[in-house]
């Protein structure tokens, strides 16, 4: 209300407790409480340059009431929504409630309590007290609480009546309850109920037990699941067997392993994490101010506080990893530094927290990753029957396309040719093709390539045996695979200057001319994708003769293929008729001399606003479109990615130029029209025509729900966001249904 910083009150209160020798607050006497109010009184005139504390009652009420409004458009709330996707234009409201007292003596206390573990599901009473204290000093972590389950001995009449409200209001509200309670002369006051958050874990235990027990239906069930709640519980945890050295242990608040270099206040967090470091916040306990470094760091620590204290529930919300009330952590604030086991940890440092255990460990341990199973499993069963969406995976190889199918993959939906170029047996055999003086120079280094193109088309469509496998041919220009021309210009020079012979540096002046012919000033819309293939058809038809290949020997082994051959960066039917044109000749010879079928098809990725708007046309010659948002948002906006997110996109979303990076959730107005344009001329030309999105855009589940409005086919994503994309595909079709009705 006046602005003052917390920490000189709470900097006020420690000394009065050494000065009094008291333990708690509570231990302080009415004495030593009145001169600790003249001195807060000091506080307040200091830091107001004289104006004392409001003492008019309707005055404090007023400007109490005041800055919880103007606390909406504070840092810390603007934070917290644009992490959650809240709209700014919501507003807020303030509740003005009469008081009751905890701090009445042994017989009164205060807490907060949960119908079911928040932390793991479990159906039991989950939650902390304190007697003799009053209102925010639970959460706060002044002092650190008792679990709910000590007040059956000390006040048993209160709560066996507290167990009966906790139950009715489970029963009646269908979910679990976090209530707020206050415990006055032996009588208890409910203050509040709300649905209680609760870990990722926790949330599929719930809606699977909820299910059982006939509270909600299956739909309602994995509504209650959200997306990203499954991308948390795909958090990496301690390798079981890697030793580790402990260094104090806490309350498990949050699961989940983190590690991080040790950070003090949440600015410094925020900067670090920008700066593409990883860093666990550590903090005696956590307040609302704190919440944007929190949504930076891997994870929380805190010396102070229980599992409902502030950093156990933010954190429980954002799904990272956070360490509680480890008393024996010794937070020293000032010299930034933490001492735990005999050690002292430094600013920058490393160590490791395990939310799961509430161990905090010494340096950076072995973590793996979890496995889908059990409850979350059968959540995502649930998902896949109402789903229409299917849900593919982006994978280059066999390895990617295992884990695809592990999560539940129902095909591949960009497997990018050109990064099997990249590898290091590879790379001297691409540059020596890019090198070469003529045609036919160029196919003997394409022949040297082929048997390593086919072996990766191999592993990925045995992989993927039974699914569709679409294989995007080469799409990035050439010069991505030859040094920089920059420092073969240095290089060259250098040597020139130093007057080497020529013969030691001829093979860099070699490859400088050739990096030069190749340098364009804007080479994502220069020689790439099909046009490259078109200037040098000899590249892309090694590759399809591999992909080709491949097919057929794994057909003689009884593996049943479907590959899909993508051709990148067509703008006009006619590029995509003259290219399919030659790789169809190439796919004829080969099924030719195997004397084999093979169900395979010819496609295009949509990716430049000119091809969606003549879909139509393109349709003719295509058997499949596939979305690459990417390049299409990069195109329809004008955006180079690379550039603009840092220094455009970044201060566009916060000054609502744009509502969100349309890099991260399709830009509905203007990429999702374009792409609606597509679909529906597309299909008027061919009505079977197979509508996919590849672009980074198939995991995000808010483009998932406009890709459902599209009437898409299928969305394709990373390995590790299959699970995500096929629960989002059910809510966005559970959500079409509705809007339907």
């Amino acid at each position: 209300m006046l602005d003052v910083p917390g920490e000189l009150f709470e900097h006020a209160l420690d000394a009065a407790k050494r000065k009094y020798g008291a333990a708690s607050d509570a231990e302080l006497s009415p004495d030593a409480l009145r001169e600790l109010i003249q001195t807060f009184r000091g506080i307040v005139s200091e830091q107001h340059r004289g104006a004392g504390f409001p003492e008019e009652p309707l005055e404090q009420l007023r400007a109490a009431i005041g800055a919880v409004f103007d606390s909406w458009n504070g840092k810390r709330a603007v934070d917290y929504r644009n992490y959650n996707k809240i709209p700014h234009d919501l507003g807020t409201a303030v509740n003005v409630q009469s008081m009751v007292f905890g701090n009445m003596g042994d017989d009164s206390g205060t807490g907060v309590a949960f119908t079911r573990d928040p932390a793991t599901g479990e159906k039991a009473l989950f939650g902390e007290y304190l007697t003799n204290a009053q209102g925010e000093d639970v959460v706060a972590g002044i002092r650190t609480p008792k679990p709910i389950a000590a007040m059956a001995d000390e006040l048993p009449k209160v709560y066996r009546q507290f167990e009966l409200i906790a139950k009715k209001l489970e029963r009646h509200y269908r979910d679990v309850q976090d209530m707020e309670f206050t415990i006055e002369r032996g009588k208890l006051y409910m203050l509040q109920t709300r649905t209680g958050k609760r870990t990722a874990e926790a949330a599929v235990k719930i809606a699977v037990a909820m299910v059982k027990e006939r509270l909600i239906t299956r739909e309602e069930a994995v509504l209650r699941v959200e997306p990203v709640q499954v991308d948390q519980l795909l958090h990496t945890r301690i390798d079981p067997s890697a030793k580790v050295e402990v260094l104090a242990t806490g309350l498990a608040a949050s699961p989940g392993a983190a590690y991080g270099k040790a950070v003090f206040d949440a600015d410094r967090a925020e900067a670090m994490a920008k700066a593409g470091e990883k860093v666990i916040m550590v903090r005696i306990e956590t307040n609302p101010d704190d919440v944007h470094g929190m949504i930076a760091a891997e994870g929380v620590l805190t010396s102070r506080g229980g599992r409902t204290s502030h950093a156990a529930v933010v954190a429980r919300g954002m799904g990272k990893p956070c360490v509680a009330g480890a008393e024996s952590v010794l937070v020293d604030l000032p010299n930034r530094r933490f001492t735990a086991g005999g050690r002292t940890v430094h600013e920058g440092e490393e160590f490791t927290i395990d939310g799961s255990t509430g161990r905090v460990i010494a340096g950076k341990v072995p973590t793996i990753q979890p496995e889908l199973s059990g409850d979350l499993e059968q959540v995502l069963r649930w998902a896949d029957g109402i789903r229409r969406l299917q849900v593919w995976a982006n994978g280059d190889y066999p390895r990617d396309a295992e884990l695809a199918r592990r999560f539940g993959a129902q095909g591949i939906g960009l497997c990018r040719t050109e990064h099997m170029f990249m590898e290091q047996a590879r790379l001297p055999i691409v540059q020596a093709m890019i090198l070469a003086s003529s045609t036919e120079e160029r196919r003997k280094q394409l022949d040297k390539l082929l048997p390593f193109q086919r072996g990766d088309f191999y592993g990925i469509l045995k992989a993927m045996a039974g699914l569709p496998v679409v294989i995007r041919l080469i799409d990035p220009p050439l010069h991505e695979f030859l040094p920089s021309f920059e420092d073969l210009l240095v290089e060259v020079t250098q040597a020139e200057t130093r007057g080497d012979p020529e013969a030691s540096f001829a093979d860099k002046r070699t490859m400088l001319a050739a990096v030069r012919s190749l340098r364009e000033q804007n080479p994502m819309l220069g020689l790439r994708g099909c046009r490259l293939g078109l200037l040098f058809p000899e590249i892309i038809e090694m590759q399809v003769r591999a992909i080709m290949e491949a097919a057929v020997q794994l057909t003689r082994e009884g593996v049943d293929v479907h590959p899909e051959i993508m051709i990148p960066l067509v703008g006009t039917v006619e590029e995509l008729r003259r290219t399919k044109g030659y790789l169809q000749t190439t796919v004829d010879e080969v099924l030719a001399e195997a004397g084999i079928k093979i169900h395979y098809k010819f496609g295009t990725m949509i990716e430049l606003p000119r091809a969606a708007l003549v879909a139509g046309d393109i349709a003719e010659e295509a058997e499949f479109f596939s979305f690459g948002t990417n390049d299409l948002t990069q195109t329809t906006f004008g955006f180079s990615r690379d550039d603009a997110e840092g220094k455009i996109i970044i201060p566009y979303v916060d000054q609502k130029i744009l509502p969100s990076n349309p890099f991260e959730t399709l830009d509905r107005g203007g990429v999702g029209r374009l792409m609606n344009i597509a679909v529906i001329e597309g299909r008027q030309t061919r009505p079977d025509l197979v509508v996919g999105i590849c672009g980074e855009h198939g995991g995000d589940p808010a483009s998932i729900a406009i890709c459902e409005k599209l009437g898409l086919n299928y969305v394709s994503c990373s390995p590790y966001r299959v699970p995500v994309a096929r629960l989002a595909a059910a809510h966005a079709r559970l959500a079409a249904r509705d809007a339907d009705r």
